[in-house]
């Protein structure tokens, strides 16, 4: 497991997108895992939002990420480009795997107030 910039080849490799960009800047709005979940979300029988079981939010180290299963890409393969996409066009950072484990996050270095 590693941090890349950018998967090179859709394919059914599972991932998670992190909220911090290349710079390691956070990713705004503080939502936006919620959101691009809320994408591939369904309501099921008792009108409550149930998100995908292909993706998921959560956090790592202080941080949103969104898990992206590699099956989403079986079932779903545009949705899966989508996602990867948002990553790229975003310039959010990507763990490639199913654990995000130990991998050190690229973080912007904290600017000390005067």
């Amino acid at each position: 497991m590693q941090l890349i910039h950018n998967i090179q080849s859709p394919s059914n490799t599972s991932f998670f997108i992190v909220g911090l960009t290349h710079e390691g800047k956070k990713f705004r709005p503080s939502d936006w895992a919620e959101r691009l979940c809320g994408l591939l979300s369904f309501f099921d029988d008792q009108k409550k939002m149930k998100y995908s079981r292909y993706v998921s939010p959560m956090h790592h180290n202080g941080e949103k990420v969104v898990f992206v299963d590699g099956r989403l890409y079986d079932s779903e393969p545009m949705a899966y480009r989508f996602l990867l996409n948002f990553a790229k066009d975003n310039e959010l950072q990507q763990v490639e795997g199913n654990k995000i484990g130990h991998v050190q996050l690229k973080r912007a270095p904290v600017a000390l107030a005067a």
